[in-house]
């Protein structure tokens, strides 16, 4: 490994290989502690787009929050769907909730948010591209979680792993944002392996990643934005060699973003030259 695949695969606690059962078990500790530790949670919330991660997380949640409540307590995991419209994958997103079986479930069409957003910017002279909209979308989901947890004394879940991590492949304060993000240290395809772990229904875990947002480009696979496949990410992030280009192009999205991965600086945290 080079010097900086070295930092990055430290920086980002991906393991060369995963036992599922403990995973899994290591997760569902962390959720629990952070709950136990905090009295007012009462209540777990996760958007749910029918993908892998969102799917993962949901189980887990699920999961820990059943185990609370065996323990004494109270707790209850909200599953939260957000369509801008009419969902393409909305048959999957059903498919998900089937599988993960949350305590309850919201619906939040963001389409009327999210158009009069849009609308109000242009007015002021300012026209979001298709790209910028699409952060517009990310960010009224993760806004409408927050006020949902806020409501239900609760906290929102991250669906942020590892491999998604070191590419920047999220909204700055939209996806990306959130109170705990129990995915992190995997990379895509040990989050496959721990839905296969759980006996998700293949297709879930199987499906072709894309975050959606982009009108001009819908369903546009994750891959293909990156320019980069999960693959070799992934093996990056196990230690492994991958092809030069890849490398290259990782390490790029992970300088290139790395402001994605700070919190806002004051004049006191700021490094001095």
């Amino acid at each position: 490994m080079s010097d900086i695949q070295s930092i990055i695969v430290r920086e980002m606690k991906v393991k060369p290989q995963i036992d599922s059962q403990e995973e899994t078990e290591s997760i569902l500790q962390f959720i629990k502690n952070y709950v136990q530790s905090h009295e007012f949670i009462q209540s777990l919330v996760l958007g749910i787009s029918g993908g892998q991660d969102s799917t993962l997380a949901g189980k887990l949640c699920q999961m820990a929050v059943e185990s609370l409540r065996e323990e004494g307590r109270e707790c209850e995991f909200i599953a939260v769907k957000l369509p801008y419209g009419q969902q393409k994958d909305a048959d999957e997103v059903e498919d998900a909730l089937e599988y993960i079986q949350p305590d309850r479930t919201i619906t939040v069409n963001i389409k009327p948010a999210v158009d009069q957003s849009v609308a109000s910017l242009k007015e002021a002279g300012i026209e979001l591209t298709d790209f910028q909209r699409g952060n517009e979308k990310a960010r009224e989901r993760m806004k409408v979680q927050f006020s949902i947890a806020s409501n239900t004394s609760g906290i929102v879940i991250g669906t942020d792993h590892s491999a998604e991590n070191v590419t920047g492949f999220f909204t700055k304060y939209g996806d990306g944002a959130a109170d705990i993000a129990p995915l992190f240290g995997l990379d895509k395809r040990q989050g496959k392996q721990l839905l296969q772990y759980l006996d998700a229904p293949q297709h879930l875990y199987d499906k072709v990643p894309t975050a959606d947002l982009e009108d001009d480009k819908p369903q546009l696979p994750d891959e293909e934005a990156l320019g980069v496949t999960y693959q070799d990410i992934d093996d990056y992030l196990e230690g492994k060699q991958v092809p030069c280009e890849a490398k290259a192009k990782i390490e790029q999205h992970y300088v290139r973003n790395a402001h994605k991965r700070e919190l806002a600086y004051t004049r006191y945290t700021w490094p001095k030259n």
